[in-house]
């Protein structure tokens, strides 16, 4: 065999081939949320480590929003119609954290939670078709839904999303975040063939497309940006959160205010997780302080 090198070489590169991962079991008994992993021109889901420390009282400032997905929400876990929900507006104001904060509040009566990435929507039937015999209750929980100028994806996603939305089992949901509401930027250019006919405005055959792939979901929750009175509540939520179990006695204060403000402008952002985030520094450097 030494005198032929090309057999080693052979036997060397079948050595390297790749061999393919097992792909994981699910025991939904005991797991609460999985990822659907792309792999080649398959896919499966992947088994997650998932924290449930936040919970839907942590989420101040939003309560018309949080009932509402709450409601459609405790209709699906109880075999009742419900929609599919987009949730969308500014970012850090409690989109995702709202969709994880029901998982928490949940779990415990079959619901479960699936990630898929916006790029992966396309493998929607394969990943329903692995859940409609499953007793639990499932959302697929697409974060951050949008597309940039130019891209035509959202025409595929569309069609796809036509398909498996209206063919899913009663055990599948579908909740998005997005920064947009129509999912797609709209441009001015959009507008220039809106036209006037017998006294009804007909929008641009290309604003009609736009806003059709949102029109797929049932429940729209917007979210706005946060008011400083707002994010003040929330940043004095957040301390006495952190500040409890550590043993921090505390007191809100106008210095304290100030200093959250200049936070969130510093940052460019006034909204919750920025206040999480200050809640963060501000109890670290208290508890450094008392050492």
């Amino acid at each position: 065999m030494a005198d032929q090198p090309w057999l080693l070489a052979g036997l060397s590169n079948i050595q390297l081939l790749s061999v393919p991962a097992p792909r994981p079991d699910i025991d939904w008994t005991r797991s609460l949320a999985a990822r659907w992993q792309r792999d080649g021109r398959s896919g499966y889901l992947m088994p997650l480590e998932v924290s449930l420390d936040i919970r839907l009282s942590d989420l101040i400032g939003v309560d018309q929003q949080r009932e509402q997905l709450g409601r459609n929400t405790h209709q699906f876990i109880n075999g009742m119609p419900a929609n599919h929900a987009l949730l969308w507006g500014s970012r850090g104001t409690g989109k995702s954290s709202l969709v994880r904060a029901l998982l928490a509040e949940h779990a415990g009566q079959g619901l479960r939670l699936i990630e898929i990435e916006r790029d992966h929507l396309a493998d929607l039937p394969r990943v329903v078709e692995q859940l409609h015999k499953l007793e639990q209750r499932f959302i697929l929980f697409c974060d951050d839904l949008s597309f940039e100028a130019g891209e035509g994806d959202y025409r595929v996603l569309k069609s796809v999303l036509d398909g498996s939305l209206e063919q899913a089992p009663d055990n599948v949901l579908l909740y998005a975040t997005s920064n947009r509401r129509h999912l797609v930027p709209e441009k001015q250019s959009d507008n220039e063939n809106w036209k006037m006919v017998d006294g009804e405005l007909h929008p641009n055959e290309a604003v009609e497309d736009k806003i059709a792939l949102s029109d797929r979901f049932g429940l729209w929750l917007s979210f706005y940006p946060f008011s400083q009175e707002h994010f003040l509540n929330v940043v004095e939520h957040w301390i006495g959160q952190l500040a409890r179990p550590a043993g921090l006695q505390w007191q809100r204060s106008e210095a304290l205010d100030i200093l959250a403000v200049r936070w969130a402008t510093g940052r460019g952002n006034r909204n919750g997780r920025c206040a999480y985030q200050f809640a963060r520094y501000w109890v670290g450097l208290q508890l450094l302080e008392q050492k």
